[in-house]
């Protein structure tokens, strides 16, 4: 591959012969930081690496430990989301339950030609557990 590289003002330009296997190499940095591969050759000419601050081993060390952690923690906690779900499940099919029993009653006080309960509270207590 042929690199031609043209400055902004003025007429040099340098040509640069790249062979393939660097080529492909520059592409995959450019796919894994999503940048242009004309970004990544500016940046190794021009040598605008970010240094890491601190020691590398230090940092990944800290990021190992807190990995462990959110894992300990994960672990500890998914038994109560999965009690908490099955709560919530058990929720919606008790609001069902008391929508189907709510019906009935109200078909039965048509029937003995009684006033209708209009417990708004608890439709909307049956329609915030139906909903969640």
């Amino acid at each position: 591959m042929k690199l031609i590289i043209k400055p902004n003002k003025g007429f040099g330009k340098i040509e640069v012969e790249l062979d393939e296997s660097l080529w492909k190499k520059i592409e995959e940095l450019a796919e894994r930081y999503g940048v242009s591969p004309e970004r990544i050759i500016e940046i190794a000419l021009i040598g605008e690496f970010k240094e890491p601050e601190g020691e590398l081993e230090e940092l990944e060390e800290k990021a190992k430990k807190l990995e462990r952690e959110v894992w300990r923690l994960e672990m500890e906690y998914a038994p109560l989301r999965y009690k908490a779900y099955g709560l919530s499940e058990d929720n919606k099919v008790l609001a069902i339950e008391l929508s189907g029993l709510i019906a009935e009653n109200n078909q039965l006080r048509r029937l003995l030609r009684l006033p209708l309960n209009r417990n708004i509270e608890l439709r909307k207590l049956i329609s915030y557990y139906l909903q969640g």
